[in-house]
């Protein structure tokens, strides 16, 4: 029904978007062009994991990180508008817009008392150093 409505006006709100974008895009497209791909690197050390994801763009308040059963979530809730304006200082455009992310990551055997986070030129540090098991912790009971 919704088609029928669409076609019964010559939109097509596919198309109608793409050329959108294409013919006129602004600042607040290009912005939120890439807001659904958390590009991610992990590596592994014997020591920790490091994460580093490309958050460009984004607030650090908007950026939540939890650890939680050997599962790192990330979740971002970033909102966004932009208003446009002719010489005379009216309003021509304004425009909202609001985009959550959420990836997993499983890394076990952390020390999640110990895990580091910062936000620097676009992208998201983490450092989630490992548990380390001494000689003396390792299980072994002493009876006397």
């Amino acid at each position: 029904m919704a088609n029928d409505l669409m076609n019964r006006f010559d939109v097509d709100p596919f198309f109608d978007r793409m050329a959108r974008h294409f013919f006129s895009p602004s600042r607040f497209d290009n912005d939120y062009a890439d807001f659904g791909n958390l590009k991610t690197d992990i590596n592994e050390t014997d020591k920790d994991y490091t994460l580093k994801v490309d958050v460009p763009g984004i607030d650090k308040q908007n950026i939540h990180l939890a650890y939680q059963n050997d599962t790192l979530s990330l979740n971002i809730n970033q909102e966004q508008s932009s208003e446009q304006k002719d010489e005379n200082g009216r309003v021509i455009a304004s425009e909202r817009s609001h985009g959550v992310m959420s990836r997993s990551y499983t890394l076990p055997g952390v020390d999640r008392d110990h895990i580091s986070a910062s936000v620097n030129d676009g992208v998201l540090n983490v450092t989630l150093p490992k548990v380390t098991e001494s000689d003396e912790h390792d299980g072994h009971i002493e009876i006397e």
